[in-house]
């Protein structure tokens, strides 16, 4: 399984009046972590949609296990976890730095969509840049 992991220090504005990470929030780290992977793989978000291929989230989990606070620096591991022939899926882990203990974990379920908006074979290109 291939995995990438990004490192995000949290912002003021992504928490709550207790300080605490606003739970909406994990979602745009799992986002942050998936186009780092799919870059780290050779991939970019930018060029695939210019070519009228489209990643589009169809189903997005997450479990919260601990509150991250403002100012903390985060891991954001992310895994490919499936690829079929039209959906691709993520897994993450989001931890405190030189922590083990989770803070999050997930997934998210993508749905490849050709110009049309209609589900599409995932390319060949991008099939063999993530095997």
């Amino acid at each position: 399984m291939k995995c990438s992991e990004i490192n995000v220090r949290v912002r003021y504005q992504e928490t709550d009046q207790m300080g605490i990470v606003y739970y909406s929030n994990y979602f745009v780290y799992f986002e942050m972590g998936r186009i780092e992977f799919l870059r780290d793989m050779g991939i970019s978000y930018a060029e695939i949609e210019k070519e009228n291929i489209f990643l589009a989230v169809a189903e997005a989990h997450c479990k919260y296990r601990s509150p991250a606070m403002f100012d903390d620096l985060l891991i954001i591991k992310t895994c490919l976890s499936m690829m079929k022939l039209a959906r691709i899926e993520f897994r993450y882990e989001i931890r405190r730095i030189n922590e083990e203990s989770l803070i999050a974990e997930g997934s998210t379920l993508l749905a490849c969509l050709g110009v049309n908006k209609k589900p599409m074979a995932i390319p060949e290109k991008i099939r063999n840049a993530l095997t």
